[in-house]
């Protein structure tokens, strides 16, 4: 599929299907390095409940506008 045809990005929340607008980057820092960021993306509606998340467990770094 050409790159203009491709899906957008979408919610990384189970289930979810609808496109991102919150970019979540974390890292586990028992396993990664400090300046190491892995991304989950989210709707709106699920910006909370995986930032949540990641928080809890102390891995969430940063929460960004995705476009």
């Amino acid at each position: 599929m050409p790159p203009e045809e491709a899906d957008p990005a979408t919610c990384s929340a189970r289930g979810c299907g609808k496109p991102a607008t919150w970019a979540l980057q974390w890292n586990n820092p028992k396993i990664h390095a400090p300046e190491r960021r892995k991304t989950w993306l989210a709707c709106d509606e699920h910006k909370e409940s995986l930032s949540d998340f990641l928080a809890r467990r102390s891995f969430l770094r940063e929460v960004e506008p995705f476009s």
